[in-house]
Order: structure tokens, then C-alpha cells, then sequence
């Protein structure tokens, strides 16, 4: 079957254009796949309270709550940890907003998000942000790419990003509740990079080797 960048030179600019769109507003994929050994990293938090359920392996921490797990940063005012018999990891961060950062595989690139919620699943390998949800992606310290959404999932064994706008992301800025997306384009070999408009710094901590009381 012929792929759509054989046919993109048979195709209107009208076809074309319409085409983009469509990928856009469906599914934004783009090369993510995050480091993987941070799923076999030990997970280390800490909080202002801690209430531990032996018998159904959770874990609620409470409290300017920092998680860090490999090169995974967690932050939110509440996060429930669960573990399965087989070591699988799952995580329900609550905040204002809850906030996740990832460094990708073999590069100096971070996917970072926020949400009101964020859903953390180490067996599915997914990151669900969920209402007011953003996730950037920053090549260094410069910010690439940028989506907001009502509900963002990314999954890192699909290395696909998926979208969903609707009621829930309506605002005054937004009324129409619809998916907005900043895409930089990856310059051609050989050809000068257009440097990205730099951003706000993306988060201010660190994943730390150990937990020290009482840092703040």
C-alpha cells in the first residue's frame, strides 16, 4: 500500500493542509520513548504524612508530596502508590496542579506535564493527565513542543501522544474547549535549526539519588 509521503506530491494544498489537520486534531505521535530503566528504579517519596495498607500494598502520602523514580519527578498534594504481586507500579497524583517529568531515552529531551489529576500506570508504561491537562516537550532547557487538551495519555511502548478536548477544557480563553497544539518542526539535514521560543523554567527540583528530612 502506497504510504501518504509517496502521495504528497500528487496531493492539492488544499488535501495537504486538511490531511495535517486531521493527524493534529486526532493524535498528536511523536518520537517519546522515555528511559527505560527508570521502570525498574526503586521509587522514593516524601510528604508531610504517610498512611501505609500492607494488606493492599498502597501507600497514600499527603502533603507537598515529591516522588522521584529514575528520571521521573513527581509532584501533587496527594499520591496514592499501589504495587501488584508482580512489582507493577500504579499512581494516582492529586495537586494544583499535579505535575509529571520524564527524561527521553538516550537524549537530552524531558516530556513534563500537569493536570489536575495524573494517573501513573508502569505495566501499561502510560501517563494520563487529566483536566486543564498540559504536556510539553523540552529539548534541553528550550521548550519544542506544547498541547493542551482535557485529557492527554501518552504511552511510551506506542511512542503515541493522544488528545481529547471537549466541555471539560473550556475557559475564557478557549470556548470552544478545542485541543490547541504548538508543533516545532525538525529541520532538514544540513539545514540552520530555528532556535524554539525559550519558556519558562520547567520545573525547579530535581529527581535526588536519596530522600534528606525535612527538605522542603
Amino acid at each position: 500500500m502506497p504510504s501518504y509521503a509517496m502521495l504528497l506530491p500528487y496531493l492539492s494544498p488544499r488535501t495537504r493542509s486538511w490531511v495535517a489537520c486531521l493527524a493534529v486534531s486526532l493524535c498528536w505521535s511523536v518520537p517519546a520513548l522515555a528511559e527505560k530503566a527508570d521502570r525498574n528504579q526503586p521509587l522514593n517519596a516524601e510528604a508531610d504524612s504517610l498512611r501505609y495498607d500492607d494488606v493492599r500494598q498502597t501507600s497514600v502520602f499527603t502533603g507537598n508530596v515529591i516522588i522521584t523514580k529514575g528520571t521521573i519527578l513527581i509532584r501533587g498534594d496527594q499520591v496514592e502508590v499501589r504495587q501488584d504481586p508482580q512489582g507493577n507500579q500504579f499512581g494516582i497524583v492529586n495537586g494544583k496542579p499535579a505535575f509529571f517529568r520524564q527524561k527521553r531515552e538516550g537524549l537530552d529531551e524531558f516530556i513534563e506535564g500537569t493536570g489536575q489529576r495524573i494517573e501513573y500506570d508502569s505495566k501499561a508504561d502510560t501517563v494520563r493527565f487529566i483536566g486543564n491537562a498540559i504536556m510539553r516537550r523540552f529539548k534541553g532547557t528550550q521548550l519544542s513542543d506544547e498541547t493542551s487538551g482535557s485529557v492527554i495519555v501518552y504511552n511510551n511502548s506506542t511512542e503515541v501522544y493522544t488528545v481529547d478536548g471537549g466541555s471539560a477544557n473550556k475557559s475564557a480563553a478557549n470556548p470552544g474547549g478545542r485541543v490547541r497544539a504548538m508543533l516545532t518542526p525538525t529541520p532538514k539535514e544540513g539545514a540552520p535549526a530555528v532556535a524554539p521560543v525559550p519558556a519558562a523554567p520547567p520545573a525547579s527540583l530535581r529527581p535526588a539519588p536519596q530522600i534528606e528530612e525535612g527538605r522542603q
